[in-house]
């Protein structure tokens, strides 16, 4: 297989590959004005069938009547046929259009609520709703992710080794703004460390920034997570280059072109929510004195902190390259942790390298489940931490769901202690409630037995560090305890919940699968 089709073949197989097949598997549920249609459908039958029975059976003695010849056979067909001209007649053939007018009304009135209805008894379906399950990146928060906090180590002037924390001014995707220290503005090419990172931000990547001349805004090209990355690049302007006389659109990628052109991007193993996190295996042309050593390897990862730090056994410290200790990952952990639960409740990424990793020829890039032997003895780098603010209006929006009795939960592939933070904060949970029960990881999901999971989507009101297949499942318990159950997202690991739902909202900014989906699309 062409290098240059391994990407496309593996994002297939690993991600939609398998997205894919679970929707493929997912019956769609009945609405309850379906059911509802159905139901009333098999009792008018029987009532009807009944009735019919009955005036035939009155009429036995009167089969032999002179006006039918006197033949029992004739009197028989002919009260027949009043029976069924009755069951015709008791048909209610107007209730089809009535229903589609009502429904039709009430899709109007959506539309003007920028609530874009794909399928007619959605509409009452969004009323019978008791509980809604919502995704929380791009449907509780806004989606437009920032960089602004990062950490990597270094060693202070007595040769001990310290934390340095770093702030990043700027919140959308402009790739203006500045990084301090101690409040100070600070010169990443200073710090061997932040080049190395800034050099995995760009690389371990597979999205870009681009200038859009009619809206005169810079946009996202690729998933937001990345995007934030790229912007970070082009911020830290590790190799200080002059952009002064460049172009918006050359200012949108400048930092980021350099660190590209000095490697070569080989193939990259994808992210898969098994190991949770993805790499990239470069190459760079650097040749020895002699000028006849070939290219050296390096692999950029990144990833969810703590399967990442798992795999670490080296961190980066300047130059140097010191042993991971249990002390060392400690603090680090502790450190993500308080940017995922602290006032601006941080979405972290781990970054590292593998400074000698496996020959390519000896890499089995047809078996996903080989990934994560690969990334392994990776060299720790640095944890950003990207800010992703909820909306303005989702406080307000499950205090009246509240109000209403319907019950919201959150289900997430961000970290636990970070969900829970953002759930505080929007209201899901209140300050001091205490999450015992209520909040579950996607591991501790499976750990409990399919009684205990049941039990648990009864009083859960998050779930954590999920993939596709547990939301299909959490729908499915919600369902077998007769809850009407309305399922919002935008992203493809969202459809097959989307789908299992009794009515899938995606949003308007979301992917075409999720849209595809859904019964609504959220437009605004």
């Amino acid at each position: 297989m062409p290098r240059c089709c391994y990407w496309y073949w593996f994002e297939y197989r690993n991600r939609y590959g398998k997205i894919q097949s679970v929707m493929a598997d997912t019956e769609e549920e009945k609405t309850p004005l379906q059911q509802k249609l159905d139901e009333f459908g098999e009792q008018l039958s029987k009532v009807i069938s009944v009735i019919c029975v009955a005036v035939w059976i009155i009429n036995i003695g009167h089969f032999n009547d002179p006006v039918h010849g006197g033949s029992w056979f004739r009197g028989a067909i002919y009260y027949f046929k009043i029976a069924v001209a009755l069951a015709v007649a008791a048909i209610p053939e107007g209730l089809p259009a009535v229903i589609t007018t009502c429904l039709a009304l009430g899709t109007r009135r959506m539309a003007k609520k920028n609530a874009i209805v794909r399928s007619l008894p959605s509409v009452e379906t969004l009323g019978c709703t008791s509980v809604i399950c919502s995704d929380k990146t791009g449907t509780l928060t806004t989606n437009q992710m920032s960089v602004c906090r990062a950490f990597i180590f270094n060693k202070t002037d007595t040769n001990e080794l310290q934390i340095e924390q770093f702030e990043v001014t700027g919140t959308t995707y402009e790739p203006k703004g500045d990084i301090l220290l101690d409040g100070d503005k600070f010169n990443c090419s200073d710090r061997s460390g932040l080049v190395e990172l800034a050099e995995c931000a760009a690389l371990c990547n597979d999205s870009s920034l681009d200038y859009n001349e009619t809206k005169k805004a810079f946009e996202k090209v690729g998933e937001a997570t990345e995007t934030a990355l790229t912007v970070l690049v082009e911020k830290m302007n590790v190799f200080n280059t002059d952009k002064s006389c460049l172009s918006l659109h050359e200012l949108a990628m400048a930092s980021n072109t350099i660190i590209h052109q000095k490697y070569h991007k080989e193939f990259t193993l994808e992210f898969s929510r098994d190991r949770k996190s993805m790499s990239t295996y470069v190459t760079t042309a650097t040749k020895g004195s002699s000028g006849s050593n070939p290219p050296s390897a390096k692999m950029f990862v990144k990833g969810a902190p703590e399967p990442v730090i798992d795999r670490c056994t080296h961190i980066r410290c300047g130059t140097q390259k010191l042993p991971m200790t249990p002390q060392i990952k400690q603090e680090i952990l502790h450190l993500v942790h308080q940017y995922g639960t602290g006032r601006d409740t941080l979405r972290c990424l781990a970054l590292g390298t593998i400074d000698n990793p496996p020959r390519r020829e000896d890499m089995d890039l047809e078996d996903s489940k080989k990934f994560v032997t690969y990334e392994t003895n990776i060299t720790f780098v640095g944890v950003v931490g990207m800010l992703d603010p909820p909306r303005a209006e989702v406080h307000e929006a499950i205090i009246r769901c509240r109000q209403a009795g319907i019950r919201v939960i959150m289900i997430t592939g961000d970290n636990k202690n970070t969900a829970e933070a953002i759930c505080r904060r929007i209201g899901i949970f209140n300050e001091l409630e205490d999450t015992r029960g209520k909040a579950f990881s996607g591991r501790e999901f499976d750990d409990l037995s399919n009684e205990e999971q049941s039990e648990a989507c009864r009083h859960a009101k998050m779930f954590a560090r999920v993939d596709p297949a547990h939301k299909s499942k959490i729908v499915e318990y919600l369902q077998s305890h007769g809850e009407i159950t309305a399922m919002t997202g935008d992203g493809v690991n969202d459809a097959p919940a989307l789908k299992k739902a009794e009515i899938g909202i995606a949003m308007g900014s979301g992917t075409a699968v999720a849209k595809t989906a859904s019964e609504m699309v959220l437009a605004d």
